[in-house]
């Protein structure tokens, strides 16, 4: 894990010099409904603990962080973010609340360490988890980042820029059947093999694709007119499976669910909001493995150690209404779960995943603690 970057003087998200406040270029999603969510565990008035401690997984640039610490007088935050330019932004914006907010740069299946550094529990638990996944309004907004697929920008799409395989190496260098499973399994797009194809294909013509606008034009090609006239910009998919497969988000998922679990006291909650359905659904399938008995049905009396940890606190996924809707129109896909732990991680630990994110099923053991990269 890194420190806390140091917060610099940003540009606008057009480009422009000078900094432009954080508060100015992010609308929290589901922001009131999160901290309903989270308030029987941070407020001591709704039954938490004096001095709660709130892990910011994915902070961004703090809208969730900075409400949290408006409305919890005693709470403390520790936001987690791969981006050094999300941490300097966040860091602007709640400097104002001193000791009471820290950063530290890294993925968010770190959360386990975050979480025993920042608690003063012997168990090294903490009293909640907050997870905003997928792209960031700042990632978007950026244009040199290349995660937006409006405007003409480098093929980067990293969320930490100081290291790693850009989406322009990963078209450059993928196999086509490779880049065709990249498509279909992170992007569920249908025409993936078309897509891959024609990639391939411009590769080695030497007129290989340079910039999102390209990429944009090459799926808009490959893909049948009728399937052009429905479901928006026909390229998003492929824009999202890129994207997920350079920055592991599925992968660094499956690992942060069990982890965060595992880092809740008795009372704890975690919640988290997911923009798609593969997100949604690990999310999905955790809460709900917790929140069921791990005992054969018809069983007179359930063990103990076979009874749920987690009691699940929405019905299904909650989605943004008509009102977030046309305040923050970036709220559309939003899906909201939130469970709490209601046994201690020592005596029913959340397992770790053992699926693979291509869906193959694989041996895994309970590595808890371990630091997986």
């Amino acid at each position: 894990m890194r420190p806390t970057a140091q917060c610099q003087p940003l540009k606008g998200p057009e480009g422009h010099d000078g900094a432009v406040p954080a508060a100015r270029r992010h609308t929290p999603v589901l922001l009131e409904r999160c901290l309903e969510l989270l308030a029987p565990a941070l407020s001591p008035q709704a039954g938490g603990a004096p001095g709660a401690v709130l892990i910011d997984c994915t902070l961004g640039m703090g809208g969730h962080a900075e409400a949290a610490l408006e409305r919890f007088p005693d709470l403390r935050v520790v936001g987690i973010d791969r981006d050094p330019q999300a941490i300097a932004l966040a860091g602007e914006r709640l400097a104002r609340f001193g000791q009471r907010f820290s950063a530290v740069r890294t993925t968010y299946d770190h959360v386990d360490e975050v979480a025993r550094s920042a608690s003063s529990r012997q168990d090294g638990t903490v009293d909640a988890v907050l997870m905003d996944l997928g792209v960031s309004s700042l990632q978007l907004d950026e244009v040199g980042r290349g995660f937006s697929y409006a405007r003409s920008a480098p093929l980067d799409m990293r969320m930490d820029q100081s290291g790693g395989t850009t989406a322009q190496e990963l078209l450059d260098t993928a196999e086509e059947r490779e880049l065709a499973r990249i498509l279909r399994t992170y992007g569920e797009e249908r025409f993936a093999s078309r897509i891959a194809s024609e990639i391939v294909r411009r590769r080695r013509a030497g007129q290989p694709v340079r910039t999102t606008d390209e990429l944009v034009e090459l799926v808009r090609a490959a893909v049948p007119a009728a399937a052009r006239r429905a479901g928006g910009n026909p390229a998003k998919r492929t824009f999202q499976a890129l994207r997920i497969a350079v920055n592991s988000e599925l992968e660094v998922l499956k690992r942060a669910i069990p982890r965060a679990l595992n880092s809740l006291r008795v009372g704890g909650r975690l919640v988290v909001e997911s923009y798609q359905s593969l997100e949604d659904r690990v999310v999905k399938q955790a809460l709900a493995a917790g929140a069921s008995p791990r005992a054969p049905e018809g069983l007179p009396v359930v063990p103990l150690e076979a009874q749920p940890y987690l009691e699940l606190l929405t019905r299904g996924a909650e989605r943004a209404q008509a009102t977030e809707l046309a305040a923050n129109p970036r709220s559309a896909p939003v899906r909201l779960r939130a469970a709490a732990r209601t046994r201690p991680a020592a005596q029913a630990p959340a397992p770790h995943s053992t699926q693979r994110a291509d869906g193959a099923r694989h041996p895994s053991k309970n590595t808890r603690g371990r630091t997986r990269r």
